[in-house]
């Protein structure tokens, strides 16, 4: 054996063992290894990238970070379209849903379900040719998105190469990119402590975080990724979605715990009101719950609307509300010269983020609700919405409030 051929082997049982120690630790949440002994692999693996170039492949572990900013994004097309989804504010618009499916079915039997938690993060589209991550897209229209490849190669719960050996020709993966409500916190503790504006919730903060031009700060944001559909599929076919998710686990993809396999609506109802009940203990932000048919026979014969699937639903779960006092009000200046007051409030946690001010949206909203300082307000967070201030509790109101007014000159 040459001494090239000896070094490729050893690059690639390093590679392998990287990627394996990777999912163990980041998808997994179950290293097996010290953090040492995992630095002592990168260490070696970029020695010898370093001394062998020419041996170096885009979906090394080393190539996760180092990429050079970029002056913009460019677009890509994605090979099947990314449709939204129609949403059911209640359980009977869930109901309707299942008696839809099963009229455009001509069917009395039960449907079989997969329940998966909404994440408010942001959805992606990846790209995988013969098991290897080549490209990386925000949803954009559905159509065409922005190209992120960069960005997301920074996220460790990525696979750069597919596990298992038994990969498709080509496969587009679709997922959501999200920020841990903790990891959230720090970084607007951070902003705050450096004079940047904060980010109103984790889902902007992973926006922000994923469309940075230089992927070095991407990197340090602390971006995480579940994987959850698929597009475009060559070479390979599923007959369920609940066995397509099995096998994206076996690829090294991170799958949520809690996506549950339904016999019929009734099931799904039930898991509806459990994660309702279990959203806050989860670590990260849920706003509600995806319905998707099982049998993808049945997403053919059920097919879209000329923006959403027949064959899927989301669940929303009700604004998430608290009490708090208004310790000042004062006005924002938008890009384009827009007046936007902010209530800032005693700090309250609400739906596992800590809320210290709430939009008021403009003059009128001011005046309708007749916000002061000194009021003690309920707030709301809704899905992926700033969190605004609901209505005042007028019982509560001191005496010697006064009632707000937008400045007549500019404030800045």
């Amino acid at each position: 054996m040459s001494a090239t051929e000896s070094v490729r082997k050893e690059i690639e049982k390093l590679r392998e063992e990287i990627n394996y120690h990777n999912i163990r630790y980041y998808r997994d949440d179950a290293p097996e290894i010290s953090d040492a002994e995992y630095d002592r692999l990168m260490r070696r693996l970029k020695e010898l990238e370093e001394k062998y170039p020419e041996l170096v492949t885009p979906d090394s572990p080393t190539q996760r970070v180092g990429a050079a900013p970029l002056s913009k994004f460019e677009k890509s097309a994605h090979l099947t379209a990314m449709f939204s989804l129609d949403n059911a504010m209640d359980i009977e618009e869930i109901k309707d849903f299942d008696r839809r499916v099963k009229r455009l079915l001509d069917t009395a039997e039960d449907i079989e379900y997969v329940a998966e938690p909404k994440i408010d993060g942001l959805a992606m589209n990846l790209l995988y040719e013969k098991g290897v991550f080549v490209r990386g897209a925000t949803r954009g229209d559905g159509v065409v998105g922005e190209d992120v490849t960069q960005n997301l190669k920074t996220i460790r719960e990525i696979p750069l190469r597919m596990l298992g050996g038994n990969n498709p020709e080509l496969i587009e993966v679709r997922g959501e990119v999200y920020m841990k409500t903790n990891e959230f916190e720090k970084l607007n503790r951070q902003r705050a402590g450096q004079g940047e504006p904060l980010f109103a919730n984790p889902r902007n903060a992973a926006a922000g975080s994923v469309r940075q031009l230089d992927p070095k700060i991407t990197a340090v944001r602390k971006l995480h990724f579940f994987a959850y559909q698929m597009g475009e599929l060559r070479g390979m076919s599923f007959k369920t979605q609940w066995a397509f998710l099995e096998q994206l686990k076996v690829w090294g993809f991170p799958v949520q715990k809690k996506i549950r396999l339904c016999p019929n609506i009734e099931n799904v109802v039930e898991v509806f009101h459990e994660l309702a009940g279990e959203r806050e203990k989860l670590g990260y932000e849920i706003d509600g719950l995806v319905i998707k048919v099982n049998r993808l026979d049945f997403w053919k014969r059920l097919g879209e609307t000329a923006r959403a699937p027949r064959w899927a639903l989301a669940a929303k779960f009700a604004a998430r509300q608290e009490t708090t006092v208004v310790k000042d009000i004062i006005v924002g200046v938008g890009r384009t010269g827009t007046l936007t007051p902010v209530a800032i409030l005693e700090p309250v946690e609400v739906g596992g983020v800590t809320v210290s001010r709430a939009t008021l949206h403009n003059q009128d909203e001011v005046e309708r609700k007749d916000v002061r300082v000194g009021d003690t307000v309920i707030i709301q967070r809704a899905g992926d919405v700033i969190p605004e201030v609901v209505k005042v509790v007028l019982e509560k109101r001191p005496a010697n409030t006064r009632a707000f007014k937008m400045p007549v000159k500019c404030p800045v």
